[in-house]
């Protein structure tokens, strides 16, 4: 039942839940600041919103970012064979650092920690990356 895939699903479902916490915390601060979606012209019309709330956005725009090479990862090793046990292993590793990562940056958003489980994370698609490579050229 859980293939490479099914990683790459949960951070796909984790970044819709992301999306729903953005607009539930967006759309009320919008209308407290009295902000008219239907007038705006620019993002930085948002700037005035609570910190509280624009570091949900920040983080919905994370999730469009070094996750994508993660989805790259999952499908190429899924298509040469290398979706292995330890590969399994490090894809959920690498999705639960993320949704660590959200935690951290949609709550207190204490920047050591949440670079600590950045940097976590993107060791975590090194290795599978390295482990693809050494794979492809036989090691």
């Amino acid at each position: 039942m859980t293939t490479i895939l099914t990683p790459m699903l949960a951070l796909v479902l984790w970044t819709f839940v992301i999306w729903f916490w953005m607009y539930a915390t967006r759309i009320p601060a919008m209308s407290a600041a009295r902000i008219d979606a239907r007038k705006m012209k620019s993002k930085a019309e948002l700037d005035v919103l609570p910190q509280s709330v624009k570091q949900i956005a920040d983080n919905y725009n994370h999730l469009h970012e070094q996750p994508t090479v993660f989805y790259a990862l999952v499908v190429y090793s899924h298509l040469v064979g290398m979706g292995d046990t330890v590969n399994i292993a490090l894809a959920w590793g690498y999705v639960g650092l993320r949704i660590a990562h959200s935690l951290v940056q949609c709550t207190r958003n204490f920047i050591p920690l949440r670079f600590f489980v950045f940097s976590a994370s993107s060791l975590v698609l090194m290795v599978i990356a390295v482990r693809d490579v050494l794979a492809l050229f036989g090691s």
